[in-house]
């Protein structure tokens, strides 16, 4: 006879529970890019500089989110950025850190080669990402 504890061993493996928060995680990310590229002027048309004042906002708001600790407040906050403005690599920059401090090394690692391609991209001569 099959006892119940054997059936759902998996669900109680905190490896299988990180790797579907990891799935999750992608799949949001993911989610964002795809409502990004989908809805191309949704809400009504802004123009390119309206844009870079949002997303300029929501950078700083990732960073009071990064400087009080709210970790999980700033990757949205940051990502929400990056989807405004796909150029802009202090946005990747600040994802890659509260994604390293959420313990997401994959994931900011792609964050900090993005930052770093889209800085290169920029010029050799452009300044570092400000971030807190």
């Amino acid at each position: 006879m099959m006892r119940v504890g054997t059936l759902v061993r998996g669900a109680r493996d905190p490896k299988s529970a990180a790797r579907r928060r990891s799935w999750a995680a992608a799949a949001w990310v993911l989610v964002l890019v795809w409502m990004a590229v989908a809805t191309p002027g949704c809400g009504g048309p802004r123009s390119a500089a309206d844009r870079a004042a949002r997303a300029q906002r929501l950078i700083e708001a990732g960073n009071d989110a990064y400087r009080q600790g709210d970790y999980r407040l700033a990757v949205r906050r940051y990502a929400a950025a990056a989807v405004e403005r796909r150029d802009d690599p202090a946005a990747y920059y600040g994802l890659g850190m509260a994604l390293g401090k959420l313990g997401r090394d994959e994931e900011a690692r792609a964050a900090y080669q993005r930052a770093r391609d889209l800085a290169q991209a920029a010029g050799a001569g452009a300044p570092p990402p400000r971030h807190p």
